[in-house]
């Protein structure tokens, strides 16, 4: 079904062309964004339920103008006089010219004020020029099983709670299972002087967390799923279930991996995470023009193996981080960042865009629209390959399968990455051993990671449950993911 638009939104559209329209006197370049995204998390665990909005809920709008130097936003919850079109409904012509032409003077004295700020610019900074946007309207809907509201909250924390009776009847180790879902529905509108976009789709994520006991040993495991979808994601959960309970027993008798530089398989999850931490922030443009990025060195250079390939993108790919439009009205894009080991191309916001030259890349995400723009990842993930899991197995004689990761984080100005795997598989004259360590330290200098990228396999997988942070910590849904890599690196 598809995925319905907002009423909210709806109902202010003429509002806000309005407002362009009046603000478009004054500036050369007027733009709102408008957002209304709504969604709950169901989490069920052994003694306790809740339902909490999710924090990714938030309605609200913001404004950006080029004042003649520079771009300024302001945001704002609800226009001045909220009821604005009771006499004449939703959509009222004279209605919502009145309180276009009220919320426009509420809008340039805030402007105004900030323009006064431009001491915060660093010294010597040239102005922006202004944005020239082609010509685009329409309308995107995305397509789900199920919407939440549809199957209902008793239906869903039913559902969870026979996921966690379930896994009671399969081990007699557990102690208890957190198993959460959570759906958001994305409605936004951009308006401007040359568009007027509108978008409304639904994510998705579950977690299975078990945590299990035997004596003095308590081991935890996470299994996540995600998507485009609706409540449909529960049966997926319903799935993976019985292998989330065998990790997490199998966790129990896991040892510590003795520290050292090793031949290591990356599971699509693990890739995932380097792909993220090493080619995700450190090629985000934003990063170039402040100067943060070593990648900046590397465009046109060799920077991997020629096995490896990198793509970002909102529509590179289906998962939680897929779009129409991002939060400045551009398209989506598919970037290939990295192209048989050549650093092509970094992903960008319109602003970095701007001020390199650049056509923007489609990448500029907010929290919120109370947060400023960034240029953020989307979907990043390394390109499938040829090679059987199998072969890449039988070629090491001392390694790790590394599975699933905790978190990750890098240095884009050196280019060093670090993360946490919950757990790796020895690997022993080609064979799995059915030793398990857990948690393993990964560490490694970027190029020096991707270039002993020595087999890629053709299976591949994306992950869209985890959030991304950057600036004053705004977090972002992304996904990552990729096929299983085998490259070296030092594990501790």
């Amino acid at each position: 079904m598809k995925v319905p638009h907002s009423e909210h939104l709806s109902a202010h559209r003429e509002l806000l062309r309005e407002l362009v329209r009046i603000l478009g006197a004054r500036y050369r370049y007027v733009s709102v964004l408008a957002t209304d995204c709504r969604g709950l998390r169901y989490t069920v665990q052994r003694r306790e339920t809740s339902i909490l909005d999710s924090r990714f809920s938030e309605r609200g709008f913001v404004v950006r103008v080029h004042d003649g130097l520079g771009y300024l936003e302001h945001s704002f919850d609800e226009p001045p006089g909220a009821a604005w079109g009771a006499e004449e409904g939703p959509g009222g012509g004279a209605a919502a010219s009145r309180a276009a032409e009220a919320l426009a003077v509420e809008v340039r004295e805030r402007l105004a004020e900030l323009g006064g700020y431009r001491a915060a610019l660093p010294v010597g900074a040239r102005p922006l020029p202004v944005s020239r946007e082609e010509p685009l309207t329409g309308s995107w809907q995305g397509d789900v099983g199920e919407l939440p509201e549809h199957t209902g909250g008793r239906e869903i924390v039913g559902r969870l709670a026979a996921l966690r009776d379930r896994a009671f009847t399969l081990t007699d180790c557990l102690v208890d299972i957190r198993v959460i879902y959570e759906g958001v529905r994305v409605s936004k509108l951009f308006v401007s002087q040359a568009r007027e976009l509108e978008q409304s789709y639904l994510w998705s994520q579950g977690y299975l967390m078990p945590l299990c006991r035997r004596g003095e040993i308590t081991r935890g495991y996470h299994r996540s799923s995600s998507g485009l979808t609706g409540t449909e994601l529960i049966q997926t959960m319903e799935r993976n279930l019985p292998g989330a309970i065998e990790i997490a027993e199998q966790l129990l008798a896991a040892g510590k991996v003795e520290p050292g530089e090793y031949e290591v398989i990356l599971s699509p999850a693990a890739a995932g995470l380097v792909a993220h931490e090493s080619f995700g922030h450190g090629v985000e443009l934003d990063m170039f023009v402040k100067g943060r990025a070593k990648a900046a060195q590397y465009l046109g250079r060799s920077v991997g193996s020629p096995l490896v390939s990198l793509r970002d993108g909102a529509r590179s790919a289906e998962e939680v981080s897929s779009y129409w439009f991002d939060d400045e009205g551009t398209p989506g894009g598919d970037t290939l960042v990295i192209d048989r080991g050549v650093f092509r191309a970094g992903i960008s916001d319109r602003l970095s865009a701007l001020a390199l030259g650049l056509p923007p890349t489609g990448n500029g995400k907010r929290e919120s629209f109370e947060r400023k723009a960034y240029a953020r990842m989307t979907n990043t993930f390394f390109t499938p390959g040829t090679d059987p899991l199998e072969d890449m197995i039988a070629s090491i004689r001392q390694g790790y399968l590394l599975e699933n990761f905790i978190s990750g984080m890098e240095d884009p100005k050196n280019w060093g990455i670090q993360g946490v795997i919950l757990f790796g598989r020895e690997i022993r004259d080609g064979r799995l051993s059915g030793k398990l360590v857990s948690p393993v330290i990964i560490t490694g200098y970027v190029p020096e990671v991707l270039g002993a990228v020595s087999m890629v396999s053709a299976d591949f997988a994306l992950s869209g449950s985890g959030m991304c942070g950057k600036g004053h910590k705004e977090y972002s849904k992304t996904a990552t993911g990729g096929p299983y890599l085998k490259t070296v690196m030092r594990l501790g």
